[in-house]
Parts: structure tokens; sequence; C-alpha cells
């Protein structure tokens, strides 16, 4: 059974994503059957993958920064970030990060619940907001990210 969610901007969030598919029709049908939709990646959105550990502490390091949503998948401990679509080389050099090209399918569940051992560990708001890569890129950095009330202390 999938596990709810029950917070008020995941309506929007979902508005949002379904924006983002070529054919928001066919994955809001295959939602409604309990199966993971393909959105692609390009006019929207990039994607850095990265292993599931290495984010879980990549989002503790950011703390309350602002970042986009990401999508992680226990089954196979995998997590995606979803970045700006003018992405260039920013995080060519980012260990443990993967940068998908533009087209490249990201198998989702609705924002509103879980499927497939997949979820929304940090949930589209709505308002298209996505991960800055210098943040990200810091956070995963061999000193990782640090607010800088940390640094100054």
């Amino acid at each position: 059974m999938p596990t709810q969610f029950h917070l008020a901007p995941t309506r929007a969030g979902q508005d949002w994503l379904l924006s983002c598919a070529p054919d928001p029709a066919t994955i809001q049908r295959a939602w409604d059957t309990q199966q993971l939709a393909a959105i692609p990646s390009g006019p929207h959105w990039r994607m850095a993958e990265a292993s599931l550990p290495r984010t879980l502490d990549a989002v503790r390091r950011m703390g309350s920064n602002p970042h986009g949503p990401v999508l992680a998948d226990t089954h196979l401990g995998t997590a995606w970030w979803l970045l700006p679509p003018g992405l260039a080389d920013e995080l060519d050099d980012v260990t443990g990060l993967t940068v998908h090209p533009a087209g490249w399918p990201l198998e989702c569940p609705p924002v509103v619940h879980s499927l497939a051992g997949r979820w929304w560990l940090e949930l589209p708001d709505g308002t298209g907001q996505l991960t800055n890569p210098t943040l990200l890129a810091a956070a995963f950095g061999p000193g990782g990210y640090h607010p800088e009330a940390e640094t100054q202390a």
C-alpha cells in the first residue's frame, strides 16, 4: 500500500510535476493505476544521480537552505536531484554525482504518495524551485557544505 503524505503543498507540487510532462494525462493515468511514470528531463530540469546515503548526508549538510525536489529509491539506494535545465558542466568533477543528459526519463511516483520504493525525499513545492548546482557541489564536496553561520562561529 502506498504511503500517504498529508502536506498542503503536495497537490501544488504534483500539479507542477505534471506540468513538466509532455503528456500529463498519460502520467496521471500511470499514477492512477499505481505505476511509476517517466517524465523526461530537459526543458524543465536536469538531474543528478547519487547514492541515497550520500544524498541524505548532503540534505543534512544543507540544513534549512532551500533546495529543489529530490526523488529517492529505497530498493536501489539511489536518489535524483532536480537541477536547473541550463546546467552546463558545474557538477562534472563532483565525486558521487552523475548528471544525466536532457531527455533522460525520471521514473517517478506522484508527489502525494510513494510507489515501488520511490518517494520524494524533498517534495516539489509547486513553485518550480530547483537545487542550486553550487550548493549541491558544496554539500557533496570533501569538506561538505557548511552554512555561513557555522563557518564564522
